[in-house]
């Protein structure tokens, strides 16, 4: 009976068949197949091979070299115009917790007392409007009492307009100069009077930019100040390379500010509207400003996206990385749409572009 129990136990177990054998058996001998067949690839291919090595020490070089930070933060000071809210009023609170000291500007007095009550008594403010050159020779004042011998660590110019924005043809020249005096005139000018201080603390330019700086996509004074911004910047990084100041460029995609609120653009478009002549109006179709503003009021919805700390850790990187990045773009559409398009052929980009808003009712193909 016992050999009985014992033979009764071993046919009990769980004994793979031969199907599964040879199954278990295909699959290994199938990876391994592809393994040799890889390895015989590459050993026959040494280019290939020298090319991949490299991209992989790049890279791991390149991520190791980023995460590098400079140290000692509380002695250095870093000055930030358009604080009032957005992307400005968020970095200033931002670099004040991780231990900056923060000179923030802002463009109204209730935006500075209200960002000076949520900061740290590090953080000081000052009124700032980047039109105005004494206002700006003020700010520089102000800011070189503060810095004393050690100099500015770092200068973001973050303050800037959208509106007016629209078809070209609605503009007038003032449409234009309102945009280009804040965001390319006032970067040109507060960078320039707060240079010195910046060569002396050997520190770091960020100019805000914006993907648009990289591909047209609305008329108005927005697209051609960006540009401006990114040539300014570039021109002015290669100049202070022998310096040792660092300027960096940041490209943002659509993001939920005060520049991309819909009340305050749609309310500018229907002014627009409403001073063309009859005859452009009629070129265009009565019906032409409601679908405008019905394709607009969509691709922001989509495209513009609530988390605006992207734009300013991009932002703090910039201020606090040893190595800091020529170019650094923030939101999922610069990086997978705008920037990608960007370099497509102009028939490509023209087609894209025409799919995001209505065609007048004069339009020829």
């Amino acid at each position: 009976m016992f050999v009985k129990l014992k033979a009764s136990n071993v046919h009990s177990l769980d004994v793979p068949d031969e199907d599964h054998i040879h199954a278990s058996a295909s699959v290994n001998m199938g990876t391994e197949g592809l393994t040799l067949h890889l390895l015989e690839a590459l050993v026959s291919h040494p280019v290939l091979t020298f090319a991949l090595l490299v991209a992989a020490l790049s890279s791991t070089w390149w991520y190791i070299r980023d995460s590098y930070e400079v140290d000692t933060f509380s002695l250095k000071q870093v000055f930030i115009t358009g604080c009032d809210s957005g992307f400005g009023n968020l970095l200033a609170r931002q670099l004040d917790l991780k231990g900056f000291c923060v000179i923030a500007a802002c463009l109204t007095q209730k935006g500075a007392a209200d960002l000076a009550s949520s900061a740290s008594s590090r953080l000081k403010t000052l009124i700032l409007d980047v039109t105005d050159s004494e206002s700006i020779r003020r700010a520089r004042r102000f800011v070189s009492k503060e810095v004393g011998e050690r100099g500015l660590w770092g200068l973001v110019n973050n303050a800037g307009r959208s509106t007016p924005i629209g078809p070209l043809e609605w503009m007038h020249l003032e449409d234009f100069t309102k945009v280009l005096d804040v965001n390319l005139m006032g970067v040109i000018e507060v960078t320039l009077q707060f240079l010195p201080l910046l060569k002396k603390g050997g520190g770091r330019l960020v100019n805000v930019s914006s993907v648009l700086g990289r591909l047209a996509i609305i008329g108005g004074g927005y697209c051609p100040s960006k540009w401006g911004v990114e040539a300014f910047s570039d021109s002015l990084r290669r100049d202070m390379q022998q310096f040792g100041v660092k300027v960096s460029i940041i490209e943002p995609g659509f993001f939920r500010t005060n520049l991309t609120r819909l009340g305050p653009i749609e309310a500018d478009l229907r002014r627009l509207w409403t001073r063309l002549p009859q005859e452009v109006k009629d070129s265009y179709g009565v019906t032409y400003l409601d679908e405008y503003l019905k394709c607009q009021d969509f691709s922001m919805r989509i495209l513009a996206s609530p988390r605006i700390a992207m734009v300013t850790k991009c932002m703090e990187k910039a201020l606090s990385a040893r190595f800091p990045r020529t170019r650094y773009t923030a939101g999922w559409d610069a990086t997978l749409l705008w920037l990608p398009l960007s370099y497509c052929p102009s028939f490509v980009c023209d087609f894209v572009l025409r799919l995001l808003l209505p065609p007048p009712a004069a339009h020829t193909l």
